[in-house]
């Protein structure tokens, strides 16, 4: 999956740039309902970041809900139901 570069000179911090990227592949389809994530080191050498950078932005999706992590074993997208994926009228 390519990933887009991170703009150091956004607004937006680098943690942000990652979640949104990553939540814009979930809501793709091209992450899929429990399945895992890239992993840290993945995503740390994907976006050429530290570590707690990583961390922060999985934790924003964390707060957010599109992901849960099971300890010692990774981070899996949440299901979602249908009407999360619709506008409501």
């Amino acid at each position: 999956m390519a990933a887009r570069e991170i703009d150091h000179q956004a607004p937006d911090p680098p943690y942000r740039q990652i979640a949104a990227d990553l939540t814009a592949e979930i809501e793709r389809g091209d992450l899929a309902p429990n399945r895992p994530i890239p992993s840290e080191n993945q995503l740390v050498q994907r976006y050429g970041v530290a570590r707690n950078t990583v961390r922060s932005a999985i934790a924003l999706l964390r707060e957010h809900g599109l992901v849960y992590t099971v300890p010692q074993r990774g981070t899996y997208v949440c299901e979602r139901s249908a009407e999360e994926g619709q506008d409501s009228q």
